[in-house]
């Protein structure tokens, strides 16, 4: 139960709230290398496995194809954190370099719905981190975001920056799919304002749909440069993977990334 000492959001954020001032984006964010090869495109994906009856061989799967295709991350659910983390560092120490674990290990946070309280979601994020995670994907409280309601989005988004600072890396999964154009900015520029790293446009269970070129456009113009910007959800080739980064996308999460490489030159 929250109490006063521990307040879930601060006072004055139930319900709509006048618009809040964020810094403007450039006038012409920078935007991101586009692939040309295989291990490029590799390197800037979290390859992902969120299925709810996801067994411990298939995360081991996961691992094991993460190390062969050199990606940046897994993303993997809360109780597979452990598992994923134990089997990066393994991947290292057999390839014999002696260095950091192969890839980074992330995990959810508040999925995939939002609504969670904030001191659950802080509660999940710290376990995670605890686990082996240093990247977190935190879905924000989606009735918010329609409700533009900005200071709670950024109050809780600076909670969760609060339990895991850097170099933990936060994404903010914003599930654009239900959000027009100036809804999706206004997001970004909170979540900027909240202490993120990246803005990612979906959790790839909404009804709605997943990643948008769209959705990718408007990130673009309201934090590129600024934050990390990831396309997730539906990325099913080659062919959109690279038309999501020439939209500003500098991260990609794919649950297809054996399927999305093999269309790659070497």
């Amino acid at each position: 139960m929250t109490t006063a000492d521990e307040p879930d959001q601060p006072a004055g954020t139930s319900g709509a709230t006048s618009p809040r001032e964020y810094p403007p984006a450039p006038e012409s964010p920078p935007l991101p290398p586009v692939p040309t090869n295989r291990a490029e495109l590799a390197a800037i994906i979290d390859h992902t496995l969120l299925k709810p009856d996801a067994t411990d061989e298939d995360v081991l799967k996961l691992c094991a194809d993460a190390a062969k295709f050199k990606v940046a991350a897994v993303c993997v659910a809360p109780t597979h954190v452990y598992l994923a983390a134990a089997s990066a560092r393994r991947e290292a120490r057999t390839a014999g370099n002696g260095g950091p674990p192969a890839y980074a290990v992330a995990s959810v946070v508040g999925f995939p719905h939002g609504n969670h309280l904030t001191a659950v979601k802080v509660d999940e994020a710290q376990r995670a981190v605890a686990d082996g995670a240093t990247e977190i994907d935190m879905v924000i409280d989606l009735a918010n975001a329609r409700d533009e309601n900005w200071a709670a989005i950024e109050f809780e988004i600076h909670q969760i920056r609060i339990a895991v600072p850097a170099p933990i890396v936060l994404k903010v999964i914003l599930e654009t799919t239900l959000l027009p154009d100036a809804t999706i900015r206004s997001a970004c520029r909170a979540s900027l304002a909240g202490g993120a790293d990246f803005v990612k446009t979906s959790t790839g269970f909404h009804p709605g749909g997943g990643a948008s070129l769209r959705a990718i456009r408007a990130m673009q113009a309201a934090v590129g440069g600024r934050l990390g910007i990831k396309a997730s959800g539906g990325i099913k080739t080659a062919a959109q993977a690279l038309a999501f980064v020439q939209a500003g996308a500098t991260r990609l999460g794919l649950s297809s990334t054996a399927d999305v490489l093999a269309e790659m030159q070497p």
